[in-house]
């Protein structure tokens, strides 16, 4: 197989002051990585647990409260998965853009986050008819997202080994 240069964009992120920088301090590229992994797990972790809500899990907690906790944890670790994310592949951006592991695991964000607009946009706003018991169309987007962000987790740690 031909190797082909990578696009030039992500060779100049590469060798930004910020690359480089990433690269170069022996504290900065573990600090983010660290970071990172708290973000995903806020985020992962908060909505797994509204997505096993949804499943049925956990009859006893009414949906509404929960969500109204757990979404906005969930968007504050994707801010923080996202931005110390984008410092990690600031470092070796020509090489990581081509991993297949990585493009699986932004294609499964992307995923993820359609999937969150079509359960705002759709179950989610009959929420209050629910009486304790998600909908179907709840149920179903509760599932997708469970699957997609565990794969998104799954891709990312496989970023290692590509």
């Amino acid at each position: 197989m031909e190797h082909q240069p990578p696009p030039a964009l992500f060779l100049a992120l590469q060798e930004s002051a910020l690359g480089q920088v990433m690269r170069s301090s022996p504290f900065l590229y573990p600090a983010a990585e660290i970071l990172h992994i708290l973000g995903f797990v806020v985020l992962v972790g908060s909505i797994l647990a509204l997505d096993l809500r949804l499943l049925g899990l956990g009859r006893g907690i009414a949906i509404q409260p929960m969500a109204q906790l757990l979404l906005p944890l969930s968007r504050v670790g994707f801010v923080v998965a996202i931005s110390m994310g984008f410092l990690l592949f600031s470092a070796d951006a020509a090489h990581v853009v081509r991993n297949p592991a990585f493009l699986a695991k932004l294609l499964l964000i992307a995923a993820a986050l359609i999937n969150i607009a079509i359960a705002h946009l759709g179950p989610w706003r009959r929420a209050p008819l629910w009486h304790g018991d998600a909908s179907a169309g709840a149920k179903a987007t509760g599932l997708a997202s469970l699957l997609l962000w565990i794969g998104a987790v799954c891709a990312g740690r496989l970023i290692a080994y590509f």
